[in-house]
């Protein structure tokens, strides 16, 4: 049975103060079990301060993005070292947000997976359809598509230890969330994917969904075979929203 793990993306959100009491609260309310993981991703600016409040607790802490570049005249970026040096062990890449609003194509986006993985970071490459593309009956070659870069990039053995989400873009904000048999689908596509290259490698990839996951919903999607946690936006910038999901992660078998 693979691990599961709820994962938020506190996106371009936070404050000192704001932060301070989320989390808080959230450690408050975590009853630890083995084998299931809870994250939070942070801004930037916001490292030091999740190091500060979550260092020895149950609760990781990553990055929202990862520089492709080591070191150098990037005004900017933020390396995969750099977010090692603040204790993250996560490092999300290729959300749908930053390749639509900030051009990280395909290729970027393998060598953002490439370069977190060099630092020592457990890469969350986010991978999904816009509603268009679901319509017009293509979300499986653009799955493909954006997954292969990654394969192309680092090999099958590359994904070993990471964590790919799927976040179908029509569903990010929306309130519109996948069902639990579409996300299935598209997780079971995703997976058998990898198989093609590594069987074993496949069996043990953790894949997350990510798009309007809520309390009330958390359970079904987590109850489906292929479907291993969360990656929660709005919903972890509310304690008890956020809790809710961990706690359907917790009971999930």
């Amino acid at each position: 049975m693979r691990d599961k793990h709820v994962v938020g993306n506190w996106k371009l959100n936070g404050s000192l103060a704001g932060n301070d009491s989320l989390v808080r609260a959230i450690l408050a309310g975590v009853t630890p079990r083995a084998g299931r993981h809870l994250a939070v991703c942070v801004p930037a600016p916001y490292l030091a301060q999740a190091q500060s409040l979550l260092k020895g607790t149950p609760v990781a802490w990553g990055g929202q993005d990862v520089s492709r570049f080591e070191k150098g005249a990037y005004t900017g970026e933020v390396s995969g070292a750099m977010l090692r040096e603040f204790g993250a062990t996560f490092a999300i890449v290729g959300h749908s947000e930053r390749r639509t609003l900030f051009g990280d194509t395909d290729a970027v986006v393998a060598e953002k997976f490439a370069s977190a993985r060099k630092a020592g970071l457990v890469p969350i490459l986010c991978v999904g359809e816009t509603l268009a593309e679901r319509e017009g009956g293509t979300t499986e070659p653009v799955l493909a598509r954006q997954l292969d870069a990654v394969l192309a990039r680092v090999g099958a053995a590359g994904l070993d230890g990471a964590l790919v989400a799927y976040e179908p873009v029509w569903a990010i904000g929306t309130g519109r969330t996948a069902t639990a048999a579409q996300a299935q689908e598209a997780h079971a596509f995703l997976r058998g994917r990898v198989a093609g290259q590594d069987a074993a490698v496949a069996a043990r990839l953790p894949m997350l969904y990510g798009g309007s996951v809520k309390g009330s919903n958390a359970a079904e999607l987590f109850a489906m075979p292929d479907v291993d946690g969360g990656l929660i936006g709005g919903a972890s910038l509310v304690a008890e929203d956020f809790l809710a999901i961990w706690r359907a992660a917790v009971a999930a078998e």
